[in-house]
């Protein structure tokens, strides 16, 4: 060969060689590998800056740019839901996400900015994606155009784990068409003080039901692992016992016995970290003394330790500042950045400064850099695991067809049919009248207030309000159905605005009014009546509700009562007086349509209360679960017993019980208790009801609640037929903490209660003994 031809050959193999260097990726862009070694080649080129950085979320840009619009400096200062950076603008934290100091934004509202945010994060010197959290918390409400579901309270009254599983499932893949991958839900807080705002975001007062809606949630968000690119990661808060606060508001200090902790707030989160949830919110209050977001035995003693939580910890809005600011426990953000980070907490929500203060404290040796890797560690592996290396960004000719689908459509619907619930009925419902001219009025008839919390302001064509609802379907019935604004405020109803919709009344044959609350989160909190942030001092109806009630009711016509609303109304007159009352909750974007069909008959109703209604705001704590020397004595003027049960739901069928039997396979700690009961539908009405199981140890060492749920299905009956109905209750279902803190079954005799509530006169019982003590 001459040297010119060997000469060609060299260059030629030296080309060939340069391009197939050109093409080869750094093993952490290689998608080929495991997400796991990915990872610590990424680790191992980031600087200590860049790791931190993994650390800071900061919100979205079009939330910031909005955040002061309309606001006084001192409501921007002190609001819980918006945000402003003192001293910085929009191209600032442009520059941080290019220089690779933010890992995360949240409220990312528009699906267009998504894409910008991680073009930016694709200039930063590794190219590492931004972690995108929403809070979509029942449905991807703050998202335009996306489908809005019963919100948490309401799927509570469904008893649905299905629906539950749904709603994450559809959420998820409405979230990463719309660019977000990190949901903050689901709420597993147990409800204890309904004083408080957010009680619509939680799954009720059980324990069980919370527990079971809250991992059937996690598992339609994540699937088996959150790998994918039609999942997301999903979130357990607000660790802990943020619904239980000392006088009902939110951030107010919680003092907790070890044996409540256990037995009540914490269970649902073990299960969330059985299921695999990859991370978990801290509380913004205090709990003996201690934050919760610095809250080292929570965090670490408890949940990583003891329970083996492999995922990240976020804190709550703002909550490692108020460390200093507002619990006082450090002197600046500096020793409550240390504060928060050793004692667990992986990221920060929200904003700037947060980054120096962990910095300066890894280099004065305070936080130590294995600390710094080990959050970095986690964040990236969601990022790798959900795919966003090579799938930032999203197909925004496609967000349309992928949001507020057909499918998705039908689950909110469906859902809001099964969770409405019909408080009281003297016969009046279904409506079966002829060709009435009917009035709907009320400051929720005609709004979003049915979206509940947590949702945004939706195209009007995707909401189908309770006045719709009723419209459409009555006058298909032939029905005449008008509607009147008594005044939209339910803050500011006025004598006049009585006195107007009784002079408009009087003109039609039947009423249907519909009041409640209202936590619509673009009023802001001083026009709101419940959600977050605004609790309040009274279980009643808010404003002059009631007076617009009486009112109505004098004039002597038939009158249904609609409550919509994410909190318990506690009133007596209503429930005494009105004949029909229907519990809509907060039922989603076609909550007004699932109404009218419970109202007209079209639908059966079968949602059952996630919780106890007390007679008043003095009557509370009111659980259907306390402790036997709870009512051992009585009020001077009032009834202990509650306005309505936990479990309580009427319908249009008549269920009766019978036959109740049980049996135990075998005789170890893992053995199983048989139950069967037959469930008659004596009615000429199909319908569904939720069988409800409880137990009560009778004799234990250390005092046990009076009855504690352990098992429901719900089950179809045909008119004037029965099925038999069949449970597999675990032994260990039974189980407490005895006096050392240990999970026991001790022997001794059990009653079982099968019923449609909680209530005593609902429920038939049998007895069993366990013939051995049992440890777990």
């Amino acid at each position: 060969m001459s040297k010119l031809n060997i000469l060609k050959l060299s260059l030629l193999i030296a080309t060939m060689s340069a391009l197939v260097n050109a093409e080869e990726k750094l093993p952490y862009l290689n998608e080929a590998l495991a997400s796991e070694v990915r990872v610590e080649d990424l680790m191992e080129r980031m600087t200590i800056k860049e790791k931190v950085g993994q650390m800071c979320q900061f919100v979205g840009f079009n939330y910031l740019a909005r955040s002061n619009k309309g606001m006084t400096a001192e409501q921007i200062l002190n609001s819980d839901s918006q945000a402003v950076y003192k001293g910085f603008v929009t191209s600032d934290i442009a520059d941080m996400v290019i220089a690779g100091e933010i890992g995360s934004f949240l409220h990312v509202l528009d699906p267009k900015e998504a894409n910008q945010i991680q073009k930016l994060a694709s200039r930063s010197r590794l190219q590492i994606p931004i972690l995108v959290g929403i809070d979509a918390i029942h449905g991807n409400g703050m998202v335009y155009g996306c489908t809005v579901y019963p919100s948490p309270i309401t799927m509570a009254a469904s008893f649905s784990e299905a629906f539950a599983y749904q709603v994450g499932r559809q959420t998820a893949l409405e979230m990463r068409a719309t660019g977000s991958h990190w949901a903050f839900t689901p709420n597993v807080d147990v409800l204890r003080d309904p004083r408080w705002g957010r009680v619509g975001e939680t799954f009720g007062e059980d324990t069980k039901l919370v527990g079971d809606l809250g991992v059937s949630m996690i598992k339609g968000f994540q699937l088996e692992d959150y790998t994918g690119l039609d999942v997301v990661i999903a979130c357990a808060k607000h660790l802990i016992a943020g619904s239980e606060p000392v006088n009902g508001l939110n951030f107010s200090p919680m003092d907790i016995s070890e044996r409540n902790l256990r037995e009540i707030y914490l269970k649902p989160y073990e299960r969330a970290v059985d299921a695999g949830v990859y991370s978990m919110m801290s509380a913004h209050h205090e709990i003996n003394g201690v934050p919760c977001v610095m809250n080292d035995y929570l965090m670490n003693t408890i949940v990583r330790d003891e329970y083996g939580f492999e995922g990240f910890f976020v804190s709550d809005w703002l909550d490692i500042e108020r460390i200093a600011d507002l619990h006082r426990v450090a002197k600046d953000l500096d020793e409550a950045s240390a504060l928060a980070v050793n004692a667990g907490t992986d990221m920060h929500m929200h904003g700037p400064d947060f980054l120096e203060s962990v910095l300066k404290a890894n280099q004065a040796g305070i936080i130590p850099t294995e600390r710094i890797e080990d959050a970095c560690r986690k964040i990236l592996l969601a990022k790798f695991k959900l795919g966003l290396f090579e799938n930032r960004y999203i197909d925004l000719a496609a967000v349309e067809e992928k949001i507020f689908t057909e499918a998705h459509q039908q689950t909110a619907l469906e859902m809001a049919r099964k969770s409405i619930v019909l408080l009281k009925n003297d016969g009046l419902l279904p409506f079966k009248a002829k060709k009435q001219k009917i009035l709907v009025t009320g400051p929720n008839a005609h709004n979003n207030t049915i979206l509940g919390d947590w949702a945004l302001v939706q195209p009007e064509e995707n909401v189908t309000t309770i006045y719709e609802g009723i419209q459409a379907l009555g006058e298909s019935y032939g029905h005449k159905v008008d509607f009147h604004d008594s005044n939209q405020d339910m803050r500011s109803i006025s004598d006049r605005d009585i006195k107007k919709a009784v002079k408009k009344a009087k003109k039609y044959d039947s009423i249907f009014l519909v009041i409640g609350d209202n936590s619509m989160r673009h009023l802001g909190e001083d026009n709101k009546v419940a959600g977050e942030n605004v609790a309040r001092a009274a279980l009643d109806l808010a404003g002059n509700q009631l007076k617009l009630a009486q009112a109505l009711y004098a004039l002597g016509k038939p009158m249904v009562v609609v409550l919509v609303n994410g909190k318990p109304i506690s009133e007596p007159w209503l429930y005494q007086t009105v004949p029909a009352v229907i519990e809509a909750w907060e039922p989603g974007s076609f909550g007004g349509q699932a109404v009218a069909e419970i109202i007209f008959g079209e639908v059966n109703p079968s949602g059952k209360m996630p919780l106890t209604v007390a007679r008043s705001v003095g009557h509370l704590q009111m659980i259907y679960n306390h402790k036997p020397s709870y009512h051992r004595k009585k009020y001077a003027f009032e009834s202990v017993e509650p306005l309505y049960v936990f479990g309580h739901g009427l319908s249009y069928s008549n269920f009766s019980y019978s036959d109740l039997k049980l049996a135990q396979e075998g005789n170890t700690k893992d053995a199983m208790i048989k139950l069967s009961v037959n469930l008659s539908n004596d009615s000429e009405v199909d319908g569904e009801e939720v069988v409800q199981v409880y137990f009560r140890d009778e004799i234990s060492t250390i005092t046990r609640p009076v009855k504690e749920l352990v098992a429901y299905q719900r089950i179809f009956v045909e008119a004037n037929t029965s099925e038999s109905v069949e449970f597999s209750i675990p032994l260990e279902a039974l189980s407490y903490f005895d006096a050392d803190m240990k999970t026991v079954v001790e022997a001794g005799d059990f009653t079982f209660m099968v019923g449609g509530s909680s209530g005593d006169d609902n429920l038939i019982k049998v007895s069993h003994s366990v013939e051995n003590n049992f440890s777990y």
